[in-house]
């Protein structure tokens, strides 16, 4: 071998070398998943997503990790749906709520009353039909989310500043902060009541000002929240049972090799059932702190005058689902 080839094999050798030990390293590379949700530390999807975070850790031996942002650190959910889209964080915890007007067969989970009980809910997010709504929301085109997986949130009632709510005609007049969807305003002014499109992180400051009158949502979120503070009378109209959906941002998630995308789907689907366990639990101490704190729980048996009221948002956002409504009203 004569002097130049031995210098060009050398040259060779080093940058394969190089390379080698660049791809390596890369491969080896620690990537930190920024999560968020507007709930604090402690709350069931927080909590869920934390315990993932740390199994994932493990599995990869710190190759992965997930930094929690909770307590709406990175703002509502709207901005946290813009940034999963555009992948300055990895994971948001959302509502159906503001997903319903992107993929619109996730509006059907939007409709009041849609939902004979948790029990229901659950056997049709844990079926066939859970499974097809987070494919549609991955395979959007415009979305640029990945859905991993469905938690519980449980039903949604009614409070307010004012007075008890008993009867439908209790409700007639008052400003009721509703998720930003058409959906929820139209089923609010369906009620009888006032709907008013608002981010959930403007609302202790809409309550203590008097933009609105009340909210709704669950018992959890309610105490948690201490809206308490701002407005005792709860009625239990369960008007909504709205699953929420843990996402991905389709950004990242295409920069993940196909092992890291299955162990974190496989993950989500583990913290899907963890956080149901752990929502029951935070509906049992959210009620009595309700109770400890004055709250007057009204009681609503009657839901009927409720039910046939909403007819028209039924008619209006259900007619061009009818055979999915049939397969989730069918689902035993």
């Amino acid at each position: 071998m004569n002097r130049r080839n031995f210098f060009w094999l050398g040259a060779a050798t080093a940058v394969a070398l190089t390379c080698f030990a660049g791809s390596s390293a890369l491969a080896q590379q620690k990537l930190v998943l920024k999560a968020t949700d507007v709930h604090a530390l402690g709350y069931p999807t927080v909590e869920a997503v934390v315990r993932m975070g740390k199994k994932l850790e493990q599995a990869t031996n710190g190759r992965l990790s997930v930094q929690m942002f909770p307590s709406m650190q990175l703002g509502g959910e709207k901005e946290m749906i813009e940034q999963a889209q555009v992948g300055a964080l990895a994971m948001a915890r959302i509502s159906v709520g503001p997903m319903g007007p992107i993929v619109p067969e996730l509006n059907v989970f939007n409709l009041p009353f849609m939902f004979r009980d948790t029990a229901h809910m659950e056997k049709v997010i844990d079926g066939p039909i859970g499974d097809e709504m987070l494919k549609k929301l991955s395979d959007h085109p415009t979305a640029n989310l990945i859905g991993l997986c469905w938690m519980n949130a449980g039903t949604r009632s009614v409070y307010n500043s004012k007075k008890p709510v008993r009867t439908i005609d209790d409700l007639k007049g008052l400003k009721i902060r509703m998720m930003g969807n058409p959906v929820f305003v139209d089923t609010m002014n369906a009620l009888g009541g006032n709907g008013v499109a608002m981010g959930y992180d403007q609302l202790i400051n809409a309550l203590q000002t008097g933009v609105v009158d009340g909210a709704e949502n669950n018992y959890p979120s309610y105490a948690n929240g201490q809206h308490y503070r701002y407005a005792k009378h709860y009625s239990t109209t369960e008007h909504l049972m709205i699953p929420e959906i843990l996402v991905f941002s389709k950004k990242i998630w295409q920069t993940l090799s196909k092992a890291d995308q299955d162990l974190i789907m496989k993950l989500a689907k583990e913290a899907q059932q963890e956080q149901r366990k752990l929502w029951y639990e935070m509906e049992e101490k959210s009620l009595k702190q309700m109770k400890d704190a004055g709250v007057e729980i009204i009681r609503i048996t009657d839901k009927k005058p409720f039910q046939a009221a909403v007819k028209p948002v039924w008619d209006k956002y259900g007619a061009a689902h009818k055979s999915l409504i049939d397969r989730i009203q069918n689902v035993k």
